[in-house]
């Protein structure tokens, strides 16, 4: 794995660390792009992975993409519209796809400053718990860009429209109080705490029956865009599959038994 981004599994719960702290952790460049592609990648294919926790190194999440380079047209800000067009989808794009493809739960460990595409990046994540040095900013239009990486499509589904459109067309960076208050985080803690808060929350999550967790992750994502009949549908075929599981059936008998389920996901 890259040290672009290290990869560490306790149990059930690998933690991601962005590994850029020097720079603030930016997003797009082509190494940084293929180390998430490959984590991923090998979350999906390891059954024994249950929870992620993503966080950056340093006292920065993510400042998101590097304005130099884009100052310099170099890198993946090279060229012309098609050229540009396409850096995009073969960059950010794929970093923003590998992140969302990822079959279990992501907790974000917002450590600090998430901006642009760093901030895209904490709304890939399926909750995020902010650090009390946390701030939030999509920040693009600052810069004379777009919302590009994902963001125009996930904020609105996150913390509405109305909240999510005056973030936008100000370009405010926000605290990580304001961000609990409008529904971005679900909790702020002390700073030294973010971690142990963070892996506490991902070990409640493994310690559910794998394959139903991440039947649940896959109906979840289904209702952000399905009508509720196609949602009723796939629950119907999803709990029929679970029914005949190994790990209901240890649920069904730990409830009875009143202890503890051990999960095997079977």
């Amino acid at each position: 794995m890259s040290e672009e981004i290290l990869y560490e599994q306790t149990g059930n719960v690998v933690t991601l660390t962005l590994n850029r702290p020097d720079t603030r952790n930016p997003l797009g460049a082509p190494d940084s792009v293929a180390a998430f592609v490959d984590a991923a990648a090998r979350i999906n294919a390891d059954r024994s992975v249950r929870a992620v926790v993503l966080t950056g190194a340093g006292k920065a999440f993510s400042a998101g993409g590097d304005v130099k380079a884009m100052r310099d047209k170099n890198g993946m800000f090279a060229g012309g519209s098609a050229a540009l067009r396409e850096s995009y989808r073969q960059t950010i794009h794929k970093m923003v796809r590998a992140v969302w493809s990822i079959e279990v739960p992501v907790v974000a460990a917002v450590n600090g400053p998430a901006i642009g595409a760093g901030c895209d990046l904490t709304c890939l994540c399926d909750t995020r718990i902010a650090s009390d040095t946390a701030k939030f900013g999509v920040t693009f239009l600052k810069l004379g860009l777009i919302p590009g990486d994902g963001g125009a499509w996930l904020l609105p589904r996150i913390i509405g429209m109305a909240r999510a459109s005056e973030l936008f067309y100000t370009g405010d960076v926000i605290g990580a109080d304001e961000a609990k208050q409008i529904g971005l985080v679900s909790r702020v803690v002390p700073h030294d705490d973010l971690l142990s808060e963070a892996n506490a929350t991902a070990q409640k999550m493994a310690m559910q029956a794998p394959d139903v967790l991440r039947m649940t992750k896959r109906l979840l994502r289904a209702g952000m865009v399905s009508d509720f009949d196609t949602v009723m549908e796939m629950s119907a075929s999803y709990q029929a599959v679970a029914h005949l599981t190994d790990d209901h059936a240890e649920a069904v008998n730990a409830f009875f038994d009143k202890r503890a389920p051990v999960f095997e996901g079977k």
